[in-house]
């Protein structure tokens, strides 16, 4: 199926059309909500959720192909992916699982015979964070190596860094984990694409689900950069949509060690919830509210901190908070799948969505007879969508080969793109925190852009 490039620059339409619910089963704890007469104190409350009246949703694993045709074409260029990923700084702990998504993705395309009949080549380069220049020297190195895509970075951050020096260099940029809405109308020449939705969608979910659980005042603590304050700005909208108020904001940067003051004036605003929107800063954070009295249930999370904490904590300091990641929950064949690449993976955040990344590109430069980054590009959307529908590359390809149109649906869930490279549709899982401070699924929420 043939796509035309897209035209740069591009217009933002991210306009949230519809939300659909497939729940899992775990009640949200905590005491009473707040009577609708007022709200309670942080210091005194907790916040109760509805229960989950469901079982789960997400897409299916299909069967792996039987036998992979060889292609008919032969690339005298090997198809050359990089990742742009972390393994240091504030975001490291999403490097692990991210990269075992890309290492995954790799071994499976090239166990089915790689691309344009050649193995694929990965090479792994640190983003680091915004504090340092790891990123910009990161991609330098990959786009002398000579790659024609690169998986990353996590941080939406780091990928202002880098986008125009990737996608000037004629390279497409895969995001598995970039949330800001910037990016939508970036001026990008059709080249930045990414498997996370916008937080216009996270944001709605969150906002929502806290109103849900009966807050009617939110306090925020917020990292003050494109995903931070971007993501604020939908939870903010969405949860004073259904009525609540955010009674205070407060910001930090990037390299900040001290969220005292922070932590006084929000808890000063007595909020029913309190939603920290950080990275791992929340490692110092929490310990300071529920050192002043803040119960785990009105501890709202997000992707950017929804870590494993059993070591950093003692046992019960989050239990009963919640969060939201992005993406669908990860199904367990794939999580062996995952641990036979990296068995010291502790969690999965973005896993799927950098396999999807993989298979996608591997996929669009199969449609495309070629390995250029520009060729590849041109290609993505097409095979996202309006074809047979398929989830693994063995059975994506042998499609491809043999004429057919195809539709790719991932690990990640559902995945069609928009002319911005966005994906139109996408699940927003939501998790609660046990007493050894792991967290475990709760519902996922279906949304549309």
């Amino acid at each position: 199926m043939t796509s035309l490039p897209r035209v740069a620059p591009r217009v933002a339409k991210l306009t949230v059309l519809s939300l659909g619910v497939a729940l899992l089963a775990t009640a949200c704890g905590g005491s009473p909500a707040p009577s609708s007469s007022g709200s309670s104190s942080a210091a005194a409350a907790g916040i109760a959720c509805p229960a989950p009246s469901a079982t789960g949703g997400g897409t299916s694993a299909a069967g792996e192909a039987g036998t992979v045709p060889a292609s008919a074409t032969t690339t005298p260029t090997p198809l050359k992916i990089g990742s742009l990923l972390p393994t240091t700084g504030s975001l490291a702990f999403l490097g692990p699982p991210e990269i075992a998504g890309v290492n995954l993705g790799i071994k499976e395309v090239n166990d089915a015979g790689g691309v344009l009949g050649k193995p694929v080549e990965v090479i792994h380069r640190d983003s680091g964070d915004t504090k340092t220049d790891i990123a910009t020297q990161s991609t330098t190195a990959l786009l002398g190596q000579g790659v024609s895509a690169i998986v990353g970075a996590a941080s939406s951050g780091v990928s202002k860094t880098v986008i125009n020096q990737i996608t000037g260099a004629g390279v497409v940029q895969f995001s598995p984990a970039n949330t800001s809405p910037d990016f939508t109308a970036w001026d990008d020449k059709g080249l930045y694409w990414r498997t996370a939705p916008s937080d216009v969608l996270q944001g709605k979910v969150l906002g929502n689900y806290m109103a849900t659980c009966g807050a009617q005042t939110v306090g925020m603590i917020v990292l003050n950069d494109a995903y931070g304050t971007g993501l604020a700005k939908n939870v903010q909208s969405a949860f004073e949509a259904a009525g609540g108020k955010v009674v205070a904001q407060e910001l930090f940067n990037e390299g900040d060690s001290q969220f005292s003051s922070q932590v006084d004036k929000v808890l000063a605003a007595k909020p029913d919830a309190i939603a920290l929107i950080t990275f791992d800063q929340a490692k110092s954070i929490v310990p300071l509210m529920t050192g002043k009295g803040v119960k785990p249930t009105q501890i709202f999370m997000v992707d950017g901190n929804m870590s494993d904490y059993s070591k950093d904590f003692q046992a019960g300091t989050l239990k009963g908070a919640q969060g939201t990641i992005p993406g669908t929950f990860a199904k367990e064949d794939f999580k062996k799948k995952l641990l036979a690449i990296d068995p010291a993976l502790k969690d999965y955040s973005y896993s799927g969505e950098s396999y999807d990344a993989v298979n996608l590109i591997a996929l669009a430069a199969e449609a495309a007879k070629s390995t250029k980054g520009t060729d590849i590009a041109a290609q993505l959307k097409a095979v996202s969508e309006g074809g047979d529908k398929c989830n693994t590359f063995p059975t994506c390809v042998t499609l491809l080969r043999n004429g057919k149109d195809i539709d790719y649906d991932g690990q990640s869930g559902p995945v069609t793109f928009s002319d911005a490279g966005d994906p139109t549709e996408a699940y927003i899982g939501i998790y609660e925190f046990q007493d050894d401070n792991t967290y475990k699924p709760v519902k996922e929420e279906f949304g549309k852009l």
